[in-house]
């Protein structure tokens, strides 16, 4: 991926952050976002170290907003790689989902990677080359009980990816989805902690009862790394991937019980 760039929304933590690792390892020149300048300034020092002779910069711009998509629309003109990773999520019992609530996470789930593909897209066909990744979820295909708005949120951006991929037809622009299933970023590890200390369980215990009773179907049985994660987005962005397009690429450790 050398002398690519690559713009990773969301991307100061978690899959976001890793995502960037392993695209600066590929040898692209990432270009972060987070919400905030003091959270970017910190994952820039991560990667830096890590990667010191990796071209990467950052902006902060609240995505999950139209004013935050239109202020970093311009570095998108000339960007090869997109990746959409940007997203939130929220247990709420469905009675208790709000029609604010609906709206908020299909703002910064959905809206944000729309307005980010938009921006991005025109150049791609003019240079006719370019890959745009939506994160989704493996709740896209399997809405959660405990979070209905966060999986329709998801399937609607499976909606999106594909639909742009058929716009791109007969291109070299491709568009895919990754669909990532329990995994241990830091917002998961803050929920699972508080969790555990509610129900008088280590850390440990209310993982294994996590996938017992809320993800059964799990074959790993085990919270999946934001750089497995990482390696298939890697992956899809790579030269080596230039006939995957139209895709959903699940890396969700064998929770969804399908051949396809």
């Amino acid at each position: 991926m050398a002398g690519q760039t690559a713009f990773v929304s969301g991307s100061t933590a978690g899959i976001g952050l890793a995502i960037a690792q392993a695209l600066l390892a590929d040898g692209a020149h990432v270009v972060l976002n987070g919400r905030g300048e003091a959270s970017v300034q910190r994952a820039l020092q991560t990667l830096r170290q890590q990667h010191p002779q990796a071209e990467v910069s950052g902006i902060a711009a609240d995505l999950g907003t139209a004013a935050g998509c239109e202020q970093v629309a311009t570095r998108l003109a000339d960007v090869d790689i997109l990746v959409n990773n940007l997203g939130i999520f929220e247990p709420k019992p469905f009675e208790q989902i709000a029609d604010a609530d609906w709206q908020h996470l299909f703002e910064v789930n959905v809206m944000s990677g729309v307005r980010l593909a938009r921006a991005a897209l025109p150049g791609m066909l003019t240079r006719n080359r370019g890959r745009i990744v939506f994160i989704s979820s493996e709740s896209g295909i399997c809405p959660p009980a405990e979070m209905v708005h966060y999986g329709m949120s998801k399937s609607a951006q499976l909606s999106v990816a594909r639909g742009l991929a058929e716009c791109c037809a007969g291109t070299a622009v491709t568009v895919n989805s990754v669909l990532p299933g329990p995994t241990l970023t830091e917002g998961a590890r803050a929920f699972f902690d508080t969790l555990a200390a509610q129900q008088g369980l280590s850390f440990d215990e209310a993982a294994a009862r996590f996938f017992r009773d809320a993800r059964p179907t799990s074959l790993l049985r085990r919270f999946i790394r934001p750089d497995e994660v990482a390696a298939m987005v890697a992956y899809v962005c790579s030269p080596q991937a230039s006939a995957t397009t139209g895709a959903a690429l699940r890396v969700d450790g064998g929770v969804v019980r399908t051949l396809t």
